[in-house]
């Protein structure tokens, strides 16, 4: 029988491989005092965001109020103009109405005095 060739590289009995120091370098981790300055910083960035979203709000609420007043003065000119139309259409219907054609017209004649 012939020799079996064998194609799979035989690892290395020991945990040296080419690249790899021998040596184990500990993970580094945050400190108590790194962590907590991270906490701090979050915390003062959400509250900046918080503070500008509710000073967006303010703004609009400043808008819509001058809005709504100028709404408000506005439709009371309207009403104004709608009362002084009418009495602009009732004097000229008087005018030329048949029933004002045929009245007297009035002078005033005295006054009178106690």
């Amino acid at each position: 029988m012939k020799d079996k060739f064998v194609t799979r590289r035989t690892q290395p009995t020991s945990n040296f491989t080419y690249g790899r120091s021998t040596t184990r370098l500990p993970k580094r981790n945050l400190g108590s005092i790194s962590q907590t300055i991270i906490v701090c910083m979050l915390t003062l960035i959400f509250g900046l965001i918080y503070v500008a979203e509710g000073t967006k709000a303010t703004s609009y609420d400043y808008e819509i109020s001058s809005l709504e007043s100028e709404i408000s003065e506005m439709s009371a000119k309207k009403d104004d103009l709608a009362v002084e139309k009418a009495r602009l259409n009732s004097v000229a219907a008087a005018k030329n109405s048949t029933v004002a054609a045929a009245m007297e017209s009035t002078t005033v004649t005295g006054y009178a005095t106690e």
